[in-house]
This record gives structure tokens, sequence and C-alpha cells, in this order.
């Protein structure tokens, strides 16, 4: 009988809640009017005590029906102006107790002065001291046997005993609806939906009311008792998608979403709701891409990615792997790194041949006799050190010998190789460097810029070029896995200056980038992303604090200063830069003087190939004798 028992309690439960839900606008009335009729009670419970059975109903005077009422007047008066009928009985515990004993109290004491003085004498006193704590005991019943029913019949139906997730929804499309059939029975109460077209106002969607637009969100919020705001809006913009996440922020609840547009077409379902990443907050339309001329790049061909297994070089892979080239070749020196992206890719793309090969770009031979066997035809360079604080300090020559002259070992190899296309992936601190990792890879575009020159003479076919990108949300290293470890923690969130400013570009956004730079790239050029108005790193916490359901008086913002090497603002062009444009809207071209052409950049390859380790303060004065833009920081 178990099996059908639950069952009946499975089907009853949503129509037990949406009952609730309907009665919940009328809570605070329908509470007084029950509180009311328990304190009417006691009020004969009490006499029931005093008198015993046989007398408890005729030694009553005949006014003490009007006595009854005005002390049930008088209580709930004092209810209110205490506010008890706000409180939430499925909720209910000592702090619940505490305020109906201190408006007992006071009701129970002002009706007893009232009796007294009004000189009615045949009200037994006993009853007039007693009733308080018999209402008491009465009231605190109600709401202790409401909330043992209530978690009762939710653990009946979610298996568990804690609280189900109360969801309102913003959106009231076939997202909406799809979304309510999908999660209703896997712990999630969907209460009501938000819209903004005023002609959905009041219909009724899945069995659930829309009850009004987005803005009304933090009003039905606190009326219906939500738990988790629900954005559900997977093909509106991505400004009218920040808009309803600022909204929904302004409920101070946990805010979760429905997969976008583009998480949908790769199969992520419906129903798998996810929390707000960084770049929901980004408020930016997509790049738009040359499918067909990235296909025509890539389709049939052996495409080598170093640093396969990092954030970068990862999401490169997955990317690369959707247009069908021949043999994709992975290129990593963590072992685990490699693992992972070996086994997420068979996964995913099983019908694409995958070589894994552990190397060292520092190792010139290795990566020759790489190149040599597998002969690839488009080459990625990802593998770099990018962390600036530790590049900074102790570690400068490393990062030279692995962006700069790694870049230039990876880039011999593929063109000795006959690769038709070599794509650098570059960053925004390479430009006007004031560190070490960002002067490092500005030496390594040299690199790039120096071959694809040399290229004709060498008699290589090999086009070389580079793209350069802001942070991209979420790689390692980053902020933002950071400030997400830190809420978790309850705070504080660290920001190094409140001014700092990054421009700021999604892991997929990055990986497409490169691809169509490498699709339409001609040798020789810099490509660079239009990422629109950058974005305050104290912008980006705040952000991430209230999308999480807290305020930043729950969670704190500290700021530490500004780190080694360390700029308030990064820029993607030099001030003597130009920049072309190219047929896509948001992808330019880098026209870069190159200052440094007259200062061979072989030198410092030679400088670092020559060595094992060098001082810090060596590494910077060498790089600065090849960069004149290099202003190393002070340490």
């Amino acid at each position: 009988m178990r099996p059908v028992a639950a069952s009946h309690s499975l089907m009853n439960w949503p129509l037990l809640d949406s009952l609730l839900t309907r009665l919940r606008p009328h809570r605070e009335a329908i509470a007084l009017a029950v509180d009311a009729a328990v304190i009417a009670a006691c009020w004969h419970v009490t006499y029931l005590f005093r008198l015993g059975f046989e007398r408890w109903h005729s030694a009553r005077p005949g006014y003490d029906l009007w006595v009854m009422l005005g002390l049930v007047t008088l209580y709930l008066t004092v209810f209110v102006a205490l506010r008890v009928p706000k409180g939430m009985w499925r909720f209910s515990g000592f702090g619940e107790i505490q305020r109906l004993t201190l408006a007992c109290a006071i009701a129970g004491l002002l009706g007893a002065v009232a009796v007294l003085m009004a000189q009615l004498t045949k009200v037994p006193r006993a009853v007039l001291a007693l009733h308080p704590v018999v209402s008491l005991m009465g009231l605190a019943m109600v709401r202790i046997v409401y909330r043992m029913l209530y978690e009762h019949m939710r653990g009946r139906i979610s298996g568990s005993m804690h609280e189900t997730r109360r969801a309102l929804v913003m959106g009231a499309g076939d997202a909406a609806k799809l979304l309510i059939a999908g999660i209703q029975h896997h712990g999630w109460v969907v209460v009501g939906l938000l819209d903004d077209d005023r002609r959905k106002h009041g219909v009724r969607i899945g069995n659930v009311p829309v009850l009004g637009p987005l803005d009304s969100a933090p009003r039905w919020a606190a009326l219906h008792g939500i738990s988790h705001i629900i954005v559900a809006l997977p093909s509106a913009t991505p400004g009218e998608r920040r808009r309803a996440l600022d909204l929904a922020a302004a409920t101070h609840l946990p805010v979760v979403t429905v997969p976008n547009a583009a998480e949908l077409r790769e199969g992520r379902a419906l129903a798998n709701v996810r929390d707000i990443e960084p770049e929901d907050l980004l408020g930016r339309e997509p790049v738009q891409l040359d499918e067909g001329g990235i296909s025509e790049c890539l389709s049939g061909k052996v495409v080598l990615i170093t640093g396969a297994g990092g954030s970068i070089g990862s999401e490169l892979c997955r990317q690369v792997a959707r247009y069908g080239p021949l043999r994709l070749v992975l290129f990593e020196l963590s072992e685990f790194a490699l693992y992972r992206i070996e086994q997420e890719l068979g996964e995913h793309f099983p019908h694409i041949p995958l070589l894994r090969r552990v190397g060292d770009v520092r190792d010139a031979e290795g990566l020759r006799a790489t190149f040599a066997q597998v002969r690839p035809q488009v080459v990625f360079h990802a593998a770099a050190y990018k962390h600036v604080p530790l590049m900074e300090e102790d570690n400068a020559f490393a990062a030279l010998r692995n962006n700069t002259l790694g870049t230039a070992n990876a880039a011999r190899a593929a063109a000795e190789a006959g690769a038709e296309r070599f794509v650098l992936i570059s960053t925004d601190k390479a430009v006007n460097p004031t560190n070490v990792m960002g002067a490092t890879k500005r030496a390594a575009e040299l690199v790039i810029s120096r071959l694809a020159a040399q290229a004709a003479a060498q008699g290589w076919r090999t086009r070389f070029m580079a793209v350069r990108f802001g942070n991209v949300l979420g790689s390692s290293g980053s902020v933002i896995p950071k400030f997400k470890a830190q809420i978790a923690r309850g705070g504080p969130v660290t920001v190094t200056h409140p001014e700092i400013t990054r421009y700021f570009m999604t892991i997929p956004e990055a990986a497409r980038l490169v691809v169509q730079a490498a699709a339409i790239g001609e040798g020789g050029q810099v490509f660079v992303l239009d990422m629109g108005e950058p974005v305050k790193i104290v912008d980006l916490a705040r952000d991430l604090i209230r999308m999480s359901g807290h305020t930043p008086e729950d969670i704190p913002i500290t700021f530490s200063g500004l780190r080694p090497g360390e700029k308030l603002y990064e820029e993607l062009l030099a001030d003597a830069d130009a920049t072309l444009p190219t047929r896509f809207e948001r992808l330019r071209i880098a026209r870069l003087v190159e200052q440094a052409q007259a200062v061979d950049v072989q030198q410092l390859l030679d400088w670092v190939q020559a060595r094992h380790a060098a001082p810090d303060a060596e590494v910077r004065a060498r790089l600065a004798a090849v960069l004149p833009e290099y202003r190393p920081a002070r340490h």
C-alpha cells in the first residue's frame, strides 16, 4: 500500500501547493481569522478549566459574549501592532513563540485592566489570568501543527525534509512552459510567472499564473515566500537578459537561469537550470563568425594545439572539433590536463582521431620531431605562462623562456613542417606592458612578425598571425573562481583596487575569435576583438554577490592593493597603433608600428637559449632593450 500512498501524495502535493499559493495573497487576513478563532476557543477552554464541565456554560454572565468579542478584538489589534500576522507559519520557531508570548502578555494585561475598570465583576478573575496562557498554548500549537504537516507532505513528495525550492520565473513564453513541465517534480514548485507582455497578465501557463511584469519581482517574492528566481529568457538579447538579471537581483534571493540559445543548440536541456555565470552579466552580442570560411580552413586538416589542456587550449579543441578536422593533435605539458581533454573529446567527438603528445614548447628538438611526424596544417599556439604576479617575481626567466622562446620554437617547427597557418594566442597585457608576462607576450608577437617577414626568403608557406584579447572569464587563474569561492565561504571578497578595470570575454568567445582569425589571416597580423567597454572588477564582484542572494552588507568587499606588475587599466592597442576593419563587425586588425624591428629580437632568443636561469632584473633589462614601450613596474 505504501507505493499507492506515495503516488497519491505525489499527485496531491502540487494541487495543495497551488491552493496555498492562491490563498497566500490573503495570508495575513487568514492568519488573523484563525488566530481569532483560537483565542475565542481558548476563552471557552479557560472557563471549562476554571468552573468544570457542569458549570462552564451556565455560570457565565449575560455579557460574557461581548467581553469575549472585545478581548478577541484587543488581541488582534496587538498582533497587528507587533507584526504577528506577517510571520510565515511553515518557518515558525523560537522567534515566533517569543513574539506570541509578548503579544499575549500585553493583550491579556490590557484586557484584564479593561474588564476590572468596567467593573464586570461576574467574569472570574482566574479566567482573566489564565486566558493569555491558554491562548499562547493554542496559538503556538496551531503553528507547530501546521509546520509539521507541511514538512511531512513536502517530505513525501521530495523524499527529503529539506525545504522545497519555491520559484518565481521571469518569462512566460514557450521556455517557461517547458521549464514548468520539467522541474515541478524535482524539488521545485513554480509559484508564478512574470512577463512584460501585458496581454499575458492574469492567464495561466502550465497551470501557473502570470502575476505581472518583470519589475514586480520583489513584491511577489516577498508575498509568496519565494526562495529562488529563475530567469527563463533563452532567446532574449544580452541587454534584455541583463535587465532581467538586475531586476531578479533586487529581490536579494538566489538567481538561476535556463540555458541560453547557444547552450540549447549544444544540447543542454531546458530544465537544467544553472547558476548565473559572469558571461550572463556582460550584456554583449556574441561574435558572428564566417562558418563557411572556418570550415574550409579546418575541415579535413591536421590541426595541432599546444597547451591543449589549458583554459583556452581546451576550448579551442572543442571549437576545432566541431569543424571535422582530419586529425586533432593535442600537445600538452601536464599529463592530467591532457588526459582530461582527451577523455572529453573522445566522448563528444568519437569520430575524430586524436593524437596525444606530452611535450614542452621549450624543447625545440622535441617539437621539431613531433611536427615532422604529424605534419600539422594548422597550429594554434596556446601554451603560455599567464599569471601576472606569479611571473613577476622569481619566475621572470621562466616566463621569457616559455612565452617567447617557446613561441619561436613552435613557430619555426610549424614552418619547417610545412604548416599552412600558425596562430599565436596573445593578450591585451602585451600593449604598453608594465609586467613581465605582458612583455614576454609582446616579444612573442615580435617573433611572429619577424618570422612572417622572413617566410618568403626561407621558402616557408606558413602564414603567421596573432590574436590579442582581454581577460577570459572562468579561465584558470582568473578572478571569477576566486570570487565564487570567497562568496561560498561567506566572504569577504577581495579586490585589488576600487578603480581597477578589465576587458572581459568568455572562453568560447575567445576561442571562436582565434579560429576566425586563422581563417582570414594573411600573415604578420595581430587581430583584436572590439570587446566594448571595460568592466570594473568591483562591479563584477558586487554582481556575483547579488546573484548569489546576498547583499554587500552580508558579504563585504575588501581592497588588498595592486599586485606586482598589475595595471589599473588594460589596453587593447598601443598608442602608436591604428586598426583596420575586417568584414566582421567586431574583429579588427592592429597596424603595429614595429619600433623594435630595428633591434634584432633574435639576440634576445639567443640569450635565453644559452642559459637555464637569470635574475629577474636582468630579464627585465633584456626585455626593455627589445621593447621600448615596456615600462617595468617598481619592485
